[in-house]
């Protein structure tokens, strides 16, 4: 039985990366070129718009999009989405004013004037986000996994294909690569609004009323009472990077910061996100079948195993990849991996079982844990400007990041069962495997070897490193296997 959970579950989750790995490879062959059509100041604009829509995207729906996946009936889900739509129209049409009449304002007071114009974009891209956000919820709901992946990549098609085609005719703002953003989004969420509505219309039609809406409102009440305050001040401890640099030394900064950002992201998009949707969907299930502690052990497990070796490697040569791929004006974002390397993996650890906040109804738990890393990262980024030192803000940001997230894992495994022992056991037996790697990987860099070999070698090692895992791991072995079959 629990094999069968197990190889059902990464069937779904290699459905979302398989999409999402076609989608980051074109990221990926496109930064190279990107980073040298745009500079940092560029992408610290887009990095400060993508913070700003990011607060508001996480209350564009008032988090009822989480609840769509816990009622037992299709016609409840139904009218939580038709809610969802109904509350991100409204929150979307409040931002309208505020960016309209108070754009150059905000601009000004982030130290990023060229900010202003493109602010006018928050509330198409925040409409866009949120209906997105819902229908995500539901096609996890339904198990059509397959149009995600369509989804995520015309997303990047059509955003990379806009950003180098401004670039190479001229336009490096950064207004350039935040039309690309809007636009992207916009196709994705046509393409996935148009298959639901295709495949589900008959029962979205027959399911969505008045009465019904505002009864799962009052039933799911905590959603946007708790969750939604709990997830926007989690948002907002998120982009408090991105602000403070940009506000505090200069927008470049904030680039530097958005773009050794998004190379962290690119493990957690790949791997970590694909595994949340597809986990809040089994553990919505598991929760009452009483095997939610299996289920939370072998995701944590795959996640040690996935995530170790690029974390380490960031954090050991982070520098020396960014010149390489990115360009010599890059090395400063790369020191910045670098130092985040460590609070970054223990982030790609948690994120995806945070969603047994929403499953087990611990709101309230979230909310805790979201005002720790708020509290905590204010203080760090305000004494790293007090100091005048991105690079102390940035040391000191990672240190209460590591606290925090330990502690939201700990508390996690406590709730679903998981003994301790066994989460240390997994990152022991992982640590102890990828050492000999990374011990190589430090005599060659003391021994002074270039940069450009250095990566080849981490990346040689890197591939030896997941060959071994597919051909001797037991469980990814009959996953990897399962997934061929099915298709």
């Amino acid at each position: 039985m629990a094999h069968s959970q197990s190889t059902t579950f990464a069937l779904d989750v290699l459905k979302i990366v398989s999409g999402t790995t076609i989608a980051q490879i074109i990221v990926i062959l496109s930064s190279p070129i990107l980073t040298r059509l745009y500079g940092p100041e560029a992408f610290g604009i887009l990095g400060i718009f993508f913070s700003i829509t990011t607060i508001i995207g996480v209350v564009a729906c008032m988090s009822l999009e989480h609840a769509i996946l816990l009622p037992k009936k299709d016609e409840e889900a139904a009218n939580l989405l038709g809610m969802s739509f109904i509350i991100v129209a409204i929150v979307s049409s409040l931002t309208l004013p505020i960016v309209y009449f108070g754009g150059d304002l905000i601009a000004g007071l982030l130290g990023a004037p060229e900010l202003g114009p493109c602010l006018i974009l928050v509330p198409p891209f925040v409409f866009v986000s949120g209906i997105f956000l819902a229908l995500n919820s539901w096609n996890s709901r339904t198990k059509h996994f397959g149009r995600l992946a369509v989804a995520q990549v015309t997303q990047s098609f059509a955003s990379t294909g806009i950003r180098l085609g401004s670039g190479f005719a001229g336009y490096t703002t950064g207004g350039s690569l935040i039309g690309a953003q809007v636009v992207g989004s916009l196709v994705s969420t046509g393409i996935l609004g148009g298959q639901i509505w295709r495949d589900d219309h008959v029962l979205l039609r027959r399911s969505i009323s008045w009465k019904r809406m505002l009864d799962v409102l009052k039933r799911y009440r905590k959603f946007p009472l708790v969750d939604s305050g709990s997830r926007l001040l989690n948002a907002v401890s998120w982009q408090l990077p991105v602000f403070l640099l940009a506000a505090f030394f200069s927008p470049e900064t904030a680039g530097f910061y958005t773009l050794g950002f998004m190379v962290f992201q690119m493990p957690m998009s790949l791997i970590g996100s694909s595994i949340a949707k597809v986990f809040l969907q089994r553990a919505s299930v598991a929760r009452f079948d009483g095997t939610l502690s299996i289920l939370v052990e072998n995701v944590f497990r795959i996640l040690v195993i996935v995530g170790t070796f690029p974390f380490l490697v960031m954090t050991l040569l982070g520098p020396e990849l960014f010149s390489v791929i990115f360009g010599e004006v890059w090395a400063e974002a790369g020191l910045y991996v670098q130092i985040l390397g460590f609070w970054a993996f223990v982030w790609f650890l948690a994120s995806p079982i945070s969603a047994l906040y929403a499953v087990l109804e611990k709101q309230e738990f979230g909310l805790q844990v979201h005002a720790m890393n708020f509290a905590t990262r204010l203080i760090s980024l305000v004494f790293g400007a007090l100091a005048g030192s991105p690079i102390i803000a940035l040391l000191l940001f990672a240190g209460s990041g590591l606290l925090v997230y330990g502690y939201l894992i700990i508390k996690l495994m406590f709730y679903s069962g998981v003994e301790s022992v066994q989460a240390k056991k997994h990152l022991f037996t992982c640590f102890r495997f990828v050492s000999p790697f990374i011990i190589t990987l430090i005599a060659l860099k003391i021994l002074g070897i270039g940069s450009l070999l250095l990566v080849i070698i981490a990346c040689i090692f890197g591939l030896v490193y997941y060959i071994h895992i597919v051909r001797t791991d037991p469980q990814v072995k009959n996953l990897i296997a399962g997934f061929v079959l099915h298709q």
